[in-house]
């Protein structure tokens, strides 16, 4: 099972960017898609961003879409979430997943513990 690890989160204010890193652990990285998820506080975790194996096919939520950019480097057992033009809704705990195979579809099998982010208005 891969081991995930989040890194990146912190204040910062409406507008402004945030880089957010999942270093994987474990088991072979770079065969599998990889996904961010948010958590708000009340609310239920939501899907924010995903990459396949090879980073050439990306999916955004239409909230982060324009704004938001889902990157991996599998030399390095990375993925990243560039976030950019933050509104104080982007503010939740944010999470890294791998998907159970290549592409962005089936079962989440890992997760991370989470990094908060928090954009002050």
């Amino acid at each position: 099972q891969v081991q995930l690890v989040e890194s990146g989160g912190g204040l910062v204010q409406a507008g402004g960017s945030l880089r957010l890193s999942c270093a994987a652990s474990g088991r072979t990285f770079s065969s599998y898609a990889m996904g961010w998820f948010r958590q708000a506080p009340g609310k239920e975790r939501e899907f924010v961003a995903a990459i396949d194996w090879r980073g050439g096919s990306k999916n955004y939520a239409d909230s982060v879409k324009g704004r938001f950019t889902i990157s991996r480097d599998n030399a390095k057992n990375t993925v990243y979430l560039q976030m950019n033009s933050l509104k104080s809704e982007d503010t939740a705990v944010y999470y890294c997943a791998v998907y159970s195979g290549r592409y962005v579809v089936g079962r989440l099998e890992s997760w991370g513990q989470g990094t908060q982010v928090t954009v002050s208005s």
